[in-house]
């Protein structure tokens, strides 16, 4: 899902269009991604995880041979909102399937899963950008093409296909007599964790975005800005388990609370600095800032409303997180090309921030008390 990203730079200037019209294939990606979290979401909820990660590597594979053919932006764009449903395979669906197996350590497994696509952004700039600068964004596809079918696809197998839900349902009795003065249906809880959702990645989608393009323009070229990307998702890793065991001790309200608030003050390290040593520095701060946020809604879920609707309520907010990236990414590259500068995108992307943070302390006083009607 990251490689986009990476190849922006190589796409605009192969296809000659704005930097906006650039960013068109990572937002139909991510909204792709959105879709597919919560459609694979709900599906995982009635079929096993492994047949569904399975056809997912056969299309990812079809998918990127394809879309290495692509003779215009608006073909690859397409292409890519079809990779994007399928990659979220590996998010929701994934995410959910664990948080069924743990109880104890159900914010740290959680994190772990989620973990995997960071350190996946993390480690494969730096495998491709060889072949990406001697060969070209296309043969990038095609390897990823390749590398899918011979991981992915073996990999699917390997996990167990389904979970007994009788020991679960003594947790779930549990969790919905919770004692609280916040009185919340399963289906408004749902909603609010959605747009605090979409505030706080809108945010998240700036840097993470255009990190490779504003190095681009700053002088410093495609690879120093992999590079940060990496860096940047590399600190998520971390993160994201160090944010996994805090959930753990202190519930996924008051993390999710801690990593936006961490968030938002990276975005503004990033005002004052335009100089690559500091922008190294700024990108693995922002990294290890926010790499827990995403993963604390899935634990809210789990935590407040039943484990036979964790996959379609955690691909619902999950998706809502996802049309923020999306947003977001496709908002920044407008806004730069009316400005000329990344400037007023950050603080865009810091107001969304607040947005994020204000809908979470509605949630945060008191403990919630989800009402047993969850529909």
């Amino acid at each position: 899902m990251w490689v986009i990203i990476v190849i922006l730079p190589a796409v605009q200037n192969e296809f000659n269009v704005d930097r906006g019209s650039a960013s068109l294939p990572f937002t139909l990606t991510m909204i792709g991604f959105a879709l597919g979290n919560y459609f694979i979401g709900k599906a995982a909820d009635k079929f096993n995880i492994s047949s569904v990660l399975f056809v997912s590597a056969i299309a990812l594979c079809f998918l990127f041979i394809l879309a290495a053919q692509s003779n215009s932006i608006i073909f690859l764009s397409l292409v890519q909102a079809i990779i994007g449903f399928w990659t979220a395979t590996c998010f929701a669906p994934l995410i959910s399937n664990i948080s069924l197996w743990f109880s104890k350590r159900r914010g740290l497994a959680v994190a772990l899963i989620a973990s995997g696509n960071y350190f996946s952004g993390s480690i494969w700039p730096f495998l491709l950008q060889d072949v990406l600068n001697e060969q070209g964004w296309r043969s990038v596809y095609w390897v990823l093409a390749v590398a899918i079918i011979l991981i992915m696809a073996p990999l699917s197998f390997a996990l167990k296909p389904k979970i007994s839900m009788e020991p679960i349902s003594q947790t779930d009795k549990f969790l919905q007599n919770r004692p609280g003065s916040i009185q919340l249906s399963g289906k408004n809880l749902q909603l609010l964790l959605g747009v605090a959702g979409l505030g706080c990645c809108v945010a998240m989608s700036m840097p993470q975005v255009h990190i490779v393009a504003f190095c681009v323009d700053l002088g410093f070229g495609d690879t120093v800005g992999g590079q940060m990307l990496s860096l940047m998702l590399m600190g998520g890793v971390v993160s994201r388990l160090i944010s996994g065991v805090l959930a753990d001790k202190i519930g996924g309200v008051k993390t999710l609370l801690l990593g936006s608030s961490l968030q938002c003050m990276a975005l503004f390290l990033y005002l004052p600095f335009s100089d690559m040593t500091s922008l190294y520095i700024v990108s693995l701060i922002f990294g290890l800032s926010q790499g827990g946020i995403v993963p604390s809604y899935a634990v809210i879920v789990r935590e407040y409303l039943p484990a036979k609707e964790a996959g379609a309520r955690i691909g619902f907010v999950l998706m809502m997180t996802v049309c923020g990236m999306s947003l977001g990414g496709w908002m920044s590259g407008w806004i730069y090309d009316l400005t000329g500068s990344y400037t007023t995108a950050l603080w865009n992307g810091i107001l969304w921030n607040f947005l994020n943070i204000a809908v979470v302390l509605t949630l945060l006083p008191k403990r919630l008390s989800i009402k047993k009607s969850t529909h």
